[in-house]
């Protein structure tokens, strides 16, 4: 997992220099383009040896620290797509690059595709207001660029830049949600995350191929092309991101990709997530910090394939975690923020706002499991949690696959369920009698559920059965009551567990045998 400051800060080369002058005119030299034959390129380097990214004048790059990086703003007024003056390009969502830096030091190369064909553009240090003494006047015009990000429409001749995707770090990529706010990330892949004995592998996005249809409305996809390239895999993928001016809507990304693996692996994860999850209103982090709760996300959802709706909370595990949900093409899954109150935040960062990010299949995904990363953290800036799919099948050299699924950017999952309750709420405190002496091997869980539509139809006096099971401890006190003031209703039960030891929950509210709520899952320590 990628530290979070080093992520917002932080090649198999074409042959031919391809120089797109960004004040306009036609390019030098441009070269036919297609997302199959990047497909065919990716296959073919999978079959030779990794050459590492290149890291340009290292000795430059080292002096631009956290600082000096702050000081190099990308110019409006070279921003291409921008429809200003002397840019070259139709309005759009105009388009502006990260320079190099200490944090972020590998050449990634971009690419501008118009009519089929592609253009490089070349770091040049005009295209940044910088001071006369900054590093970066010393980067060499093969230098590339840390990644790139597009700004809202330009609507009006004082745009203002508002940034709402963003490519960046390994493979890192992030979006705007429907409340304005960055937070949970995705990446194109993960290897051998949590493995035992093995380092995590970062595989880079090398290059950059970018396309919008010039004249085209704010609802036209824009079209980005990318190269993967690794140790152990190679990919290319073609993202279909949609913004448009209902900002409501988030940011929808249509994905498709084709991975071929260089060597086997023994943790494949695709179509991977990345979060932060510090505390809630459950945990032991609620002592570290003033603040009622911290985190980027809540809660793992899942859609499985039998139909079954789950929520799992999200832990800061005491030791690094991995989870499993064996599932066979699941209808979806992410990581959601619901809690949704400022005032269980208190934080002008705006931890309310952050975005969910759902996950949706277009292909089948065939068996395997959801698998959640669970890493221990003791602050914010870290990102701590994983969620991604496992293919049940061994991960061997040769293998290739073919991936097309959906992102959603927005503030909850697109495909709610309608006729159960969703999760809202755990909590966890000391268990027992109330008025008498408390044990303190007895745990006791209250998880709430809100669904006017559902929970409100429960006749007067009628109360929902409470069904839970626990892998390891003694289950006691069950009862379901609602929550005063509101359509949520609660169910609450006793762990019995001994110290130490570690036990997985499931509980939902039930009427004749009937769920009324999803499924929550738990994995809770003495």
């Amino acid at each position: 997992m990628m530290n979070r400051r080093t992520f917002l800060y932080g090649a198999t080369a074409l042959s031919g220099a391809m120089i797109l002058p960004i004040s306009g005119g036609a390019a030098p030299d441009s070269r036919p383009f297609s997302y199959e034959a990047l497909v065919d390129r990716a296959r073919e380097m999978s079959q030779r040896s990794y050459v590492p990214p290149l890291r340009p004048a290292p000795e430059v790059v080292d002096q631009i620290d956290y600082a000096r990086h702050g000081e190099l703003v990308f110019r409006t007024d070279r921003a291409m797509f921008s429809g200003q003056p002397g840019t070259g390009a139709e309005k759009g969502y105009p388009l502006e690059f990260f320079p190099l830096g200490k944090y972020a030091t590998k050449r990634v190369r971009m690419f501008v595709v118009d009519n089929g064909r592609a253009s490089e553009v070349l770091y040049t240090p005009d295209l940044f207001d910088m001071p006369a003494d900054n590093p970066a006047r010393q980067l060499p015009s093969n230098a590339g660029f840390a990644g790139f990000r597009l700004q809202e429409w330009y609507a009006e001749a004082d745009w203002n830049r508002q940034d709402w995707v963003a490519f960046q770090g390994a493979s890192y990529f992030r979006a705007i949600g429907a409340d304005g706010q960055y937070g949970l990330s995705a990446r194109g892949i993960l290897i051998d995350a949590a493995v035992a004995g093995l380092p995590e592998e970062f595989p880079d996005f090398r290059e950059f191929y970018i396309e919008q249809q010039p004249g085209a409305a704010p609802d036209t996809p824009v079209t980005i092309c990318a190269l993967l390239d690794g140790l152990s895999v190679t990919g290319a993928y073609r993202f279909r991101i949609t913004r448009g001016l209902d900002r409501s809507k988030g940011v929808i990304m249509e994905i498709e990709a084709r991975v071929f693996l260089r060597k086997s692996v023994s943790r494949l994860g695709l179509i991977p997530l990345t979060s932060m999850f510090w505390y809630g209103e459950y945990g032991k982090g609620r002592m570290q910090d003033w603040r009622p709760e911290v985190h980027d996300s809540d809660g793992l959802a899942m859609w499985a394939g039998s139909g079954e709706r789950i929520w799992r909370p999200l832990n800061n595990p005491d030791q690094t975690s991995v989870s499993a949900f064996g599932d066979e093409n699941p209808h979806g899954f992410g990581l959601l923020q619901r809690d949704r109150n400022f005032d269980h935040y208190l934080d002008g960062v705006f931890y309310d706002r952050r975005p969910s990010l759902w996950v949706e299949p277009i292909k089948p995904l065939g068996r395997g499991s959801v698998q959640l990363l669970e890493i221990p953290t003791d602050d914010e800036i870290h990102d701590n949690i994983g969620a991604f799919w496992v293919p049940e099948a061994p991960v061997e050299k040769g293998n290739s696959y073919d991936l097309h699924y959906r992102l959603y950017w927005q503030s909850d999952e697109p495909f709610p369920a309608t006729n159960i309750a969703q999760t809202v709420a755990t909590r966890i405190g000391r268990g027992g009698q109330p008025g008498h002496p408390r044990p303190a091997d007895v745990y006791h869980f209250a998880v709430e559920f809100d669904r006017p539509s559902v929970l409100t139809k429960l006749p007067y006096g009628v109360f929902p059965e409470v069904v839970v099971s626990a892998s390891r401890g003694e289950i006691s006190r069950l009862f379901a009551e609602p929550v005063p003031n509101g359509n949520v209703w609660r169910g609450n039960f006793d762990l019995k567990l001994a110290p130490g030891e570690l036990a997985d929950l499931r509980m939902y509210l039930a009427l004749d045998g009937e769920p009324l709520t999803e499924t929550w899952l738990y994995q809770f320590q003495s």
